[in-house]
């Protein structure tokens, strides 16, 4: 009973966390290993149960999803599916003890960017370049990132949004949540068709997240973003020494 718990606290938690500012799933990812769930098969049924959230969230935040251009959008979600897939087409040929190896480096890596992203930015824009809104080249990488591994996914992609000179919270956060429902959906899909999902736990995973999604996404326009941003932070520097640890 008490793995279940376990199972809907972290859906919770990750569908809120994922509708304010992303990172839910370092919630949802390591509650399954916990309970004793294998690395990639947690990777997967994390994948397709926080998705339920994302849709959830996409919907909340429809009014500032309205504000893009149209083709800009298309043009978004098609190199989202496109990431998507080779993403979780590159799991599907990796093995648990690859990927343990590999998980630390990558939480490390969104927790980064997302702890020092105003800093990351501010060095980048002095230069002589400048970011292309909605560019091909930044979304593709994150979305295969995204379809290998969801954990961190949102942290990243609003750190590509911010770059992009994005700087509306809400309508970045509805953006995040839409790509974030093309690139989970077809990675799911893979994982599902290669037998690595876990039914029961991505059911009340799944569940649970779509309330915590849609709260988050209520609440994200009054909660203060630097408590939020400094929670998160915090969660992923520790599961990250966690998971190094684990190596």
């Amino acid at each position: 009973m008490w793995e279940y718990v376990v199972i809907i606290a972290a859906g919770i938690g990750a569908g809120f966390v994922n509708a304010i500012a992303g990172g839910g799933t370092f919630l949802s990812f390591p509650a399954l290993v916990w309970i004793g769930v294998p690395p990639i098969a947690a990777n997967a049924t994390s994948t397709l149960a926080v998705l339920p959230g994302y849709f959830s969230a996409a919907v909340g935040f429809r009014e500032e999803l309205r504000e893009f251009n149209r083709a800009d959008l298309g043009r978004a979600v098609l190199v989202s599916l496109a990431g998507g897939l080779l993403g979780g087409i590159l799991l599907l040929v990796s093995n648990d003890r690859f990927f343990d190896i590999v998980v630390p480096f990558l939480l490390l890596i969104a927790t980064l960017v997302f702890t020092f992203q105003a800093r990351l930015l501010r060095s980048i824009r002095r230069g002589d370049w400048e970011a292309n809104p909605f560019g091909v080249a930044g979304l593709f990488a994150v979305s295969v990132y995204g379809g290998y591994f969801n954990g961190g996914l949102g942290i990243i992609m609003l750190a590509l949004f911010s770059y992009w000179g994005l700087a509306n919270l809400a309508a970045m956060n509805g953006l995040k949540s839409l790509l974030s429902v093309v690139i989970s959906a077809i990675s799911a899909t893979a994982f599902a068709v290669a037998g690595l999902i876990w039914w029961t736990e991505m059911f009340i995973m799944g569940g649970s997240a779509i309330v915590g999604a849609y709260a988050g996404a209520r609440l994200s326009r009054i909660l203060p973003t630097p408590v939020v941003r400094a929670a998160i932070s915090t969660i992923g520097f520790g599961l990250t020494v966690i998971f190094f640890l684990r190596i």
